[in-house]
Order: structure tokens, then sequence, then C-alpha cells
């Protein structure tokens, strides 16, 4: 097990050395970049690092550039994660063999991939790789909408939401499917852990993947990842925005351990109303009109019933 890197304070940590470098394609606002940055930063772990087809791997990979200052791998769209499961197998068998060049390296395997890549195209591949028992980390980056192909719907996109695969008009207030509970069903495969993060949490996202990286078997973390172009907000407002995410408790912070031990990281001190949240953001504009309006009191009461569910089931402690 490698020492946990011990961070003091904020500017101590954005000063890290990095390994995702700013120079990027990345959308001016995008918290995809935040987020990549804060889980680098957490360990010194040497890192083998895959991702999938989407945002950050078309604006970070350019040839002949990269942002990438680590061990990177890129296939396709639906199989980031068990590129890098491929990558922590191999490595595992040459250990066994006494084959590894530097035996006393102990590097850690993280994937990378957005809703869509892994609420749908890449679902099957991250629940093989959850259910072999791989010594891995994945993390979605969820804006919740397919960003880099033109805006469509995924399944991790909320009730509401107008979308180009699912416009609001004058026949339609949106999607109108509720948004797909990844966190549980990563914890249905029991897996050791499975956490909710968001990137202006930074420390609670800290603690949590580096508690990811010392855990034997696979990871799961859903990092709330605020799209300035398909949400439709000024891209100085990303921090804002995903304040109101966690305010709000649309995007709660917790962690499951072992598949049921669920524990709450974060509880605000002052709870935002739903409805500022999805103020803030174009996709929701239309759900101000009157007859739409309904749908807002819907989603204060999903988003409510979803806060005592998690609270009942910290406390149960089963």
């Amino acid at each position: 097990m490698s020492e946990m890197k011990k961070i003091k304070n904020l500017k101590e940590f954005s000063t890290s050395a990095d390994r995702f470098e700013g120079a990027n394609l990345l959308c001016p606002g995008c918290a995809h970049s935040i987020i990549v940055r804060e889980v680098l930063n957490a360990t010194n772990d040497d890192l083998v690092l895959a991702a999938s087809t989407g945002c950050l791997e078309v604006c970070t990979a350019v040839y002949p550039y990269t942002s990438w200052d680590a061990s990177w791998i890129h296939i396709g769209f639906e199989n980031g994660s068990t590129a890098v499961a491929g990558a922590e197998a191999m490595y595992k068998a040459l250990k066994n063999k006494g084959r590894l060049k530097q035996p006393d390296r102990n590097p850690k395997f993280v994937a990378f991939g957005g809703d869509g890549a892994s609420y749908d195209i890449g679902f099957q591949w991250i629940s093989g790789c959850m259910e072999r028992g791989h010594n891995m980390m994945y993390v979605v980056l969820d804006n919740e909408v397919y960003a880099n192909t033109g805006g469509q719907r995924s399944s991790s996109t909320p009730i509401g939401a107008s979308a180009t695969t699912t416009p609001a008009g004058r026949v339609s207030y949106g999607e109108t499917k509720n948004k797909k509970d990844m966190m549980s069903i990563m914890a249905a495969h029991h897996i050791p852990y499975a956490a909710q993060v968001a990137p202006n949490k930074w420390k609670d996202m800290v603690k949590k993947i580096q508690h990811g990286m010392e855990v034997d078997g696979p990871v799961f973390i859903n990092a709330v990842s605020p799209c300035t172009t398909e949400w439709k907000f000024d891209p100085k407002d990303t921090m804002h925005i995903t304040d109101l995410a966690t305010d709000s408790l649309v995007f709660p912070l917790y962690e499951i351990i072992d598949g049921h031990e669920l524990n709450i990281t974060y509880r605000p001190k002052n709870v935002v109303p739903v409805e500022e949240y999805l103020a803030a953001q174009g996709r929701f504009k239309h759900l101000f009109k009157d007859e739409y309006k309904y749908l807002i009191k819907e989603w204060q009461e999903r988003v409510d019933a979803n806060w005592a569910y998690l609270n009942r089931r910290e406390e149960a402690r089963v």
C-alpha cells in the first residue's frame, strides 16, 4: 500500500504537479478538466489512464499533441473501462511471473468516461469490469448529455431537460424519463467502493479518490460535470451551477461501501430549492411556462424523496 498524499490547503492542491496539462480544446467553463485534475492531483501514485471517446478524449489527444503527462490509452467509445482493465490484468500477470522491469512500482489504473460512454454505450463493459473484480477505478464525467456529438439525450439526462433528440416545444417538455441510478446499479455489483462527487467540494472528492486508490478491487466514481454548452449557462458560472446541484440535493454527495453501507458525506447548511437550480440553466427554461410548472413541483418532490431515502439507508447501516 502506497503512502497517502497529504494535502494541506487548496493552494497546495491546485499547484500540485500536473499530469493533466492546461493545454486542451475543452470548452471554456467545462468541468471535465477540473474533475480530472482533482482526481489526478489527489494521489502521487504512478497511474495508467484510459478514456472513452467523448469530450475529454477528443479535446485532449489531437494528434500529434496530448494533454496527458502519464500513461494513457484510448480505444473506442464503449471500452475505456476494459482498456484499463486489460492493462491491469497484464500488469498482474507479469508481476506474478516476475517479468516486470520495475517490480517496485505499483501503478493505479483509472478510466474516465462521459455519461454517454458509461450510462449507455459502455454500460455492459463497465459492469463486466466490476463483476470480474479488476483492481481499477472508473470515473464518470456526468454532464447528462452526449455533449461531444451534438447534445443528444442519454439515460443520464434528467426529466424535463431539452436535448437535441428530446427537444422542448409545443407538444413536448423535453426528456420524459427519469435519470438512471448508476450508483445503485454499480453498488449492486457488491464492489468495495462507490462514491458520488462534485468538483466544487474538492476536499470531499480528494478523500473519496484517496480511499478508492487504497481499496483492493473495483471502484466506481460518479462526478457531476456541468456543461456550459448543453446546459446553457455562462462559462464563468460553472462552480455556481455545481454549488446549486449539491446544495439543492439534486446531486447529493455520498458513498456506498461493499455494496450496502451508505454514508452521506455532505449536508448543506442551507438547502436550496430545486427551482433555483433549474432556473440557472437554459435547458430547463421552458419548465417555467404555465403549462409545465407542475414538473418543477414534481422535481422537488422527487429530490426530497430521494434525500429521505438516502438518510434512511444511512441510518439503517445495512
